[in-house]
């Protein structure tokens, strides 16, 4: 009887989700992302990609009935039955091939993903399905029954991002940076519990001159004059003596970068710190 067991290597869901991580830390570290160009390379019009729909289209809407996570179950595990498994086998191979050229496959297998256990269950009743040898039935059995409570459970949904900007965005990407973006837009989210337009602007920004470090520079320079000058301006209104004092301290604090210096994580949050203390400036005031 064959055994059951997942395997990272050639779960095409959790790759996928790691790749795009992988972007975006290539992304705030200000150089080329190699994953972004594995990303196109194999999940667009390939097995690869029809197959990551499945992972995809198992999580979208949280919590379902019973019976409803029943037949999302059944209807995935049929479909998973009309991929070409040959293809699919191949494009994982050279996949994984690809991604440790150009990374260190046990640090990018380090992180932990929030979906981890519903993309592992999947991947190994999938494996069933598509296997003629006898397996463990308590192993199916665990399985199902861990993708159905976490159909069931609205505690494992996550928070929708639902956002004007990603659709504005996404009418003019065409190389995958929108998903960049979304997975920046939903980790800064829950950071500071909602971002202000500013905020967003600032993240736009970084994904759309990735590739032109001197511009993003000049962006950072501007939104950093312009921080400045608003902040002077908002002290005036500030009747408390001490925050007068420390908001003054901050204003001299607050440098734009030198020609010898390169953009990364902490100026994306300097800039995103600096516009929520210009917003609670704003509230308090009012």
């Amino acid at each position: 009887m064959t055994k059951l067991k997942h395997s990272k290597y050639k779960n095409s869901g959790l790759i996928f989700e790691l790749l795009i991580r992988q972007v975006t830390a290539d992304t705030i570290s200000g150089k080329q992302s190699p994953a972004l160009d594995i990303i196109k390379k194999y999940f667009l019009k390939s097995e690869l990609s029809k197959e990551y729909k499945l992972y995809e289209s198992l999580l979208k809407k949280l919590p379902l009935t019973e019976s409803t996570a029943n037949i999302v179950i059944n209807t995935i595990l049929e479909t998973s039955k009309k991929l070409n498994r040959g293809n699919l086998r191949r494009e994982k191979y050279n996949l994984i091939k690809e991604i440790r050229d150009n990374y260190n496959l046990d640090e990018f297998f380090k992180i932990k993903l929030p979906n981890y256990k519903a993309y592992a269950a999947l991947y190994s009743l999938m494996e069933v399905y598509n296997n003629d040898n006898l397996v463990n039935p308590d192993a199916i059995i665990t399985n199902k029954v861990t993708l159905l409570e976490i159909l069931t459970t609205s505690k494992i949904n996550k928070k929708e991002v639902k956002d004007e900007v990603i659709e504005e965005f996404k009418k003019y990407d065409k190389d995958l940076r929108i998903l960049t973006y979304r997975i920046l837009l939903e980790k800064f989210n829950d950071k500071y519990d909602g971002l202000n337009e500013k905020q967003k602007a600032v993240l736009k920004q970084f994904i759309t001159e990735v590739d032109s470090t001197p511009k993003l520079k000049e962006f950072y320079n501007n939104q950093i004059s312009e921080i400045k000058t608003e902040l002077k301006t908002l002290i005036k209104s500030v009747d408390d003596k001490v925050t007068v004092i420390k908001l003054n301290e901050i204003v001299n604090i607050i440098s734009e970068l030198s020609k010898e210096s390169s953009i990364n994580n902490e100026d994306i949050v300097n800039l995103l710190q600096y516009y929520q203390l210009i917003d609670e400036i704003r509230t308090v005031s009012k």
